[in-house]
């Protein structure tokens, strides 16, 4: 693998720049989202892992590819897409959940952009030298694996092809479009059977996945402060168990996007 890790923000095409200019404002939108009992449980967990030494860090790349300049749906490019995979059921943690590609930082990493970087490219097997780190996002906690997760916001006019290089651990590689994550029809809200239908967080229900929990989370935050996302009914709470079991399947058919 070969890539640079200095962030260029100006690299970015002009559709981008909604998200560029209010990157800052992600993390506050993610806890508008996220209810008390969950900010809560993340802070508790968060300082009891600083307290035993338990904390990882770790970076995740959230990869936007589209055109350099389309004005598009709302300033919106109608190609642009976002990277994201699957975890393989047999993982440990989050098995069988939808995630941008990354994971815990190495020693010999030059920082998050270094991390998310070297991770997406073992996951999905992605020219790290086609893509351009625009920008990092606050870090964030997230139990129970115990990561400080920082994501890195970046673009690729064309990233070439992806795919699954470790089937033990990633079942699907995709360029989802954005638009699947604007459309109101996709969305929901989801919560664990462990906890109240109060502590669900948005979610999106598309093709062959449902993108919940931390990714989510991250994905409407950002379509709320870039201004992209449009009005949807956020009083659709389903228990998760329900909501996987309404992915389409090969036997069922696609879902639109």
């Amino acid at each position: 693998m070969s890539a640079a890790v200095s962030l260029a923000p100006d690299a970015g095409p002009p559709w981008l720049r909604p998200l560029l200019d209010n990157v800052d404002g992600v993390r506050d939108a993610y806890r508008r989202r996220a209810s008390p009992q969950i900010l809560a449980a993340i802070s508790a967990a968060s300082d009891e892992a600083k307290q035993s030494g338990a904390r990882r860090d770790a970076a995740v790349l959230v990869l936007f590819s589209g055109p350099a300049s389309e004005p598009g749906d709302g300033g919106l490019a109608t190609e642009a897409r976002l990277l994201v995979t699957v975890r393989a059921s047999t993982l440990r943690h989050h098995a069988g959940q939808a995630a941008f590609p990354g994971g815990a930082s190495d020693p010999g990493d030059d920082g998050p952009v270094g991390t998310a970087l070297r991770e997406a490219w073992e996951e999905t097997g992605i020219d790290t030298a086609r893509v351009r780190p625009l920008a990092t996002l606050h870090r964030m906690f997230i139990p129970p694996s115990g990561f400080h997760v920082v994501p890195v916001l970046a673009y690729a006019p064309d990233p070439g092809p992806v795919a699954v290089i470790d089937e033990a651990e990633t079942a699907l590689v995709s360029h989802v479009p954005v638009r699947a994550f604007t459309n109101p029809e996709n969305r929901l809200m989801v919560y664990r059977s462990a906890n109240t239908r109060a502590s669900a967080g948005p979610a999106f229900l598309l093709n062959e996945m449902l993108v919940w929990g931390f990714t989510g989370q991250v994905i409407s935050a950002m379509l709320d402060v870039a201004g992209w996302a449009k009005p949807w009914d956020d009083s659709k709470v389903v228990e998760l168990h329900d909501a996987m079991a309404m992915v389409p399947t090969d036997n069922g058919g696609p879902k639109q996007l």
